[in-house]
């Protein structure tokens, strides 16, 4: 089943203590596309400037990404430029420029609006929201956000939570938006909100999900090699969980299970080069093969045989 994104397509410059790399291709959707790709097909709704290199375009459709949503608007094409300090696990914006964005009023295309899995992906929660009304009704609808939006659109973000089934989100966005310092409580209170599925993303300390009441948490993948750059990690999370669930065609909580293990795996390649080049390089026999270690990793052998 097609994974429909609506999300920002930009060019990033990165700085990390080791490299500094110029106007490569970023932005959540972006992202998000490459690592959905591996397991199911993507319609991207998204805008860039007249100065969008088209190989990125071609980079994307190789993908099997369906970019007729992908507008030209007069302007510079998003660009966002962050710096890294130590391991990566601390950094700064230098710059943004976010003004195409601000413009952006996307109509989903008629042939998109019958997609089954829908992810909003990090952008202003009334676009979000005006996204999700475009829709037609009995799709999955997933949503991430950030403390801009929580802190200066918060109205927005409330009122978005009651149109989607799951959101995503990271360990301190969920504390910013409850209040609440553990995470287990945060997720209950934020599905009291509205969505059923509440994922929390702990960086370097795995993830947890909170389904129908009932909670999942995997650890992170041992990365031994280290992080080069971390920008789309959680970007790569998404579009994994979201394919991985419209391969196996149902939100239930086995697949979701499933999809979070593999979300955990994918994004653990996005980090291991800049960029999206690492995610260019592996197929998903790669995947596979660092899901079927992360699985036995994971296995408890029971009390009695």
């Amino acid at each position: 089943m097609e994974v429909l994104v609506v999300g920002s397509v930009a060019l990033d410059t990165i700085e990390t203590p080791e490299l500094k790399v110029e106007e490569v291709l970023g932005g959540s959707a972006s992202y998000f596309c490459y690592a959905c790709s591996f397991f199911a097909p993507v319609r991207l709704v998204a805008v860039v400037g007249p100065d969008f290199d088209s190989r990125h375009v071609e980079a994307l459709r190789g993908r099997g990404v369906d970019t007729c949503g992908l507008e030209v608007k007069e302007g510079r094409t998003l660009r966002w430029h962050g710096r890294y300090f130590g391991t990566g696990d601390t950094r700064e914006t230098v710059k943004v420029e976010p003004e195409i964005m601000l413009k952006f009023r996307p109509a989903i295309p008629e042939q998109f609006r019958s997609s089954r899995f829908v992810f909003l992906a990090n952008c202003n929660p009334g676009l979000q929201a005006h996204v999700a009304r475009q829709v037609q009704p009995g799709g999955v609808i997933f949503a991430d956000t950030m403390d801009l939006w929580i802190e200066s659109q918060r109205d927005e973000v409330l009122a978005l939570l009651k149109l989607i089934h799951g959101l995503i989100l990271n360990d301190q966005e969920a504390q910013h938006l409850t209040s609440e310092k553990d995470l287990i409580a945060a997720a209950k209170k934020i599905s009291a909100l509205g969505p059923d599925t509440v994922i929390v993303k702990k960086g370097s300390h795995g993830a947890l999900m909170l389904m129908d009441g009932k909670v999942s948490a995997l650890p992170a993948y041992p990365m031994c090699a280290g992080v080069c750059d971390p920008t789309g990690a959680g970007d790569s999370f998404a579009g994994a969980f979201m394919g991985a669930l419209a391969r196996a065609g149902e939100l239930n909580a086995k697949n979701a299970r499933r999809a979070l293990a593999f979300a955990t795996v994918v994004s653990t390649f996005c980090i291991e080069k800049f960029s999206l080049e690492r995610l260019r390089e592996i197929g998903m026999p790669d995947i596979e093969e660092r899901y079927e270690a992360y699985r036995e990793m994971l296995a408890i052998e029971p009390l009695k045989e």
